[in-house]
């Protein structure tokens, strides 16, 4: 049986939103469904927005004009919301996409989430919290931006580099805009973990990306300079991976653990002086469940008082401290 395809209404407040993200925020749109209806509204008698004239016919975008009656009124919001509610009765629709920065539709949002449809909000990172809870998922326009000069220096770049010199040039690797992951959502997948996992700690990951999501609307894996979840999750070495078919499933790192297998590994392996190679170490540790980026460095993290660690003819060997802390 064949998933229909979801229908949505792209409503944009052109006095709230960035004329220069529209583009993106259709592709964005795109993945989760077809834009049945796009609509941008603003007073388009205003000069301030002639620029959006441009961005209308190749996007198929149908302006609606709204005069602003009353000085110091936004009359725009008005229309929009009423458009909305009559799109949201007609009942043909599976979901809303607002684009503004305004937290006037945080009403308009829980409104259309109490009949059951979905609403995706798009504006900037500095957007009320109060529109952003009302979504089902925020997306800021500033990473949506990111990633579509991302795109064209990949696809540009390369092309250049091979006209110049006739040869097949790498893709350009990705401009550092990570952002330190904050505590509250580093606690939030944490949380997410504990609560979706089994018996033996394992959480699916697609199961911890729609808790997440579901907590904090805002969460975007884009902030922290990640494509995807799964990116994320390996890129903060704070939980054991693995995959199961085409599915992946983490759980929470465990220190003690790690260094009962690493004591296991040195006993299996100790020679003379129960020295043992460090390679020979983490051999034995990737058999395990364990999935760590950089097993050297993390046995090496835990030497102090646990084990000892020393370099004989350029190499590195370990062994048990004979006196355990």
């Amino acid at each position: 049986m064949d998933i229909q395809t979801k229908k949505f209404a792209v409503l944009i407040d052109a006095d709230n939103s960035s004329i220069g993200a529209i583009s993106s925020v259709l592709e964005e749109v795109a993945k989760y469904g077809i834009a049945s209806v796009k609509r941008v509204y603003g007073d388009w008698s205003n000069e301030t927005l002639k620029k959006w004239r441009d961005v209308l016919l190749p996007h198929a975008i149908t302006p609606v004009q709204q005069f602003a009656y009353t000085k110091g009124k936004d009359a725009t919001d008005m229309i929009l919301i009423i458009d909305a509610m009559d799109l949201l009765y007609a009942g043909a629709l599976d979901g809303f996409c607002i684009v503004s920065s305004d937290s006037d539709f945080t009403p308009l949002a829980s409104r259309i989430r109490e009949n059951g449809l979905s609403v995706y909000g798009f504006g900037k990172k500095s957007t009320p919290e109060a529109f952003k809870k009302a979504c089902d998922k925020f997306i800021s326009v500033e990473n949506l931006i990111i990633e579509e000069k991302e795109d064209i220096k990949q696809s540009e770049e390369p092309k250049k580099e091979a006209n110049k010199e006739n040869i097949k040039i790498a893709p350009l690797e990705q401009e550092n805009n990570k952002q330190q992951i904050d505590k509250a959502t580093l606690n939030l997948i944490y949380k997410a973990v504990k609560d979706n996992s089994d018996e033996s700690g394992w959480a699916y990951l697609g199961t911890i990306g729609t808790y997440i999501s579901t907590v904090k609307p805002d969460f975007d894996t884009r902030n922290y300079g990640y494509d995807k979840l799964s990116g994320l999750v390996k890129g903060l070495g704070l939980f054991e991976t693995r995959m199961q078919g085409s599915q992946m499933y983490l759980r929470k790192s465990s220190f003690s653990s790690f260094i009962k297998l690493v004591q296991k590994a040195i006993s299996q392996h100790s020679a003379v002086n129960d020295w043992v190679h460090i390679q020979d170490v983490i051999k034995f540790l990737k058999k395990s469940d364990l999935n760590i980026r950089n097993y050297e460095k993390a046995i090496e993290s835990i030497h102090q008082g646990w084990i000892e660690v020393k370099n004989i003819n350029e190499s590195k060997f370990i062994r048990t401290n004979k006196v355990m802390p």
